[in-house]
């Protein structure tokens, strides 16, 4: 792809952004931190970032409640979230699930597991972009057309 992707990282323990900015060196994006909730939905909408790595514990709102507003917004709902998170209880995940992310990953984080994700996530936003773009593409072209007469 041409354009950087832009990712946005939302934990409020400095150590864990220190590692996951490390981690995300080799992948070409444009990062920004968040550190606590309310920062955090300022920067959605601010930043408009592809992938949002989401912690669960913060202060303000919690990663659950980031991530379900964040979905259930027109303008954001297509924000990809990975939520990583110390929490493993599976009904962590039933909630993680529930408030809308599209993928977890449990801390202590592997290098190689979260670029194998990001990856894949930012391709799945690229993707789910383009099909958008060629929807409204479609639907233009059939309002200029008009009806046949």
């Amino acid at each position: 792809m041409t354009s950087t992707h832009r990712i946005l990282i939302a934990d409020d323990n400095e150590a864990n952004v220190e590692l996951l900015e490390a981690y995300l060196a080799k992948i070409d994006c444009e990062i920004e931190i968040a550190r606590d909730g309310q920062e955090t939905l300022d920067k959605v909408a601010s930043f408009s970032p592809d992938l949002v790595l989401l912690d669960v514990m913060m202060p303000k709102f919690s990663g659950f409640e980031v991530c379900k507003q964040v979905k259930e917004s027109a303008d954001t709902k297509n924000i990809m979230i990975l939520m990583v998170t110390a929490l493993n209880e599976l009904g962590d995940i039933e909630r993680a699930v529930a408030a809308g992310t599209d993928d977890f990953l449990s801390k202590p984080v592997q290098k190689v597991e979260l670029l194998k994700r990001v990856e894949n996530m930012l391709r799945l936003k690229g993707v789910s972009d383009e099909n958008e773009r060629l929807r409204q593409y479609i639907d233009e072209m059939q309002k200029s057309s008009g009806p046949a007469s």
